[in-house]
């Protein structure tokens, strides 16, 4: 497996790579009318040219994707994708360890998930996330807001390394 930066040209697929991945919270959710579902080309266009995006490579194919951009010294990590068949493989474990390590300067990683998905709790719990906040969105949502403190190593270390 190969974690690089994405390329305009790579957005397409990571956007029908996204498509696929999110069915399975929609699922859980029951809700198809999510963000990450509805989302256009042209939208993923702009977050490409206000984040960083990075793509895990796999014999030629687009298997995984995650989004980060820096606030205020802390890394904001959103939309980690991975293609449903090569879930469970360590492809979501080590895009977050690509994004932390591509930010390594910031003080703290922040993300969220929905109170339900317990996959995406789990991964981010074994990578050293808690959460620090919960915000209910309606009766059937909750968001699980969790962070994690950048070691004072890699705060030291600097950051960009792709």
């Amino acid at each position: 497996m190969r974690i690089v930066k994405a390329d305009r040209q790579d957005l397409k697929d990571i956007l029908e790579l996204q498509y696929m991945a999110y069915r399975s919270e929609a699922e859980i959710y029951n809700n198809y009318n999510i963000q990450p579902l509805r989302q256009t080309l042209k939208q993923l266009e702009e977050e490409f040219d206000q984040q960083v995006i990075l793509k895990a490579e796999m014999d030629g194919l687009i298997v995984g994707s995650v989004r980060a951009f820096v606030d205020h010294g802390t890394c904001k990590i959103g939309k980690l994708i991975v293609h449903p068949h090569y879930q469970n493989n360590g492809v979501g474990t080590s895009l977050m360890r690509e994004v932390e390590t591509y930010f390594n300067g910031c003080l703290k990683f922040q993300l969220f998930t929905g109170d339900k998905s317990l996959r995406n709790l789990h991964l981010f719990t074994k990578l050293g996330y808690k959460e620090f906040k919960s915000e209910e969105i309606n009766p059937k949502l909750k968001i699980i807001y969790l962070e994690k403190e950048a070691s004072r190593d890699n705060i030291l270390k600097g950051g960009k390394h792709l």
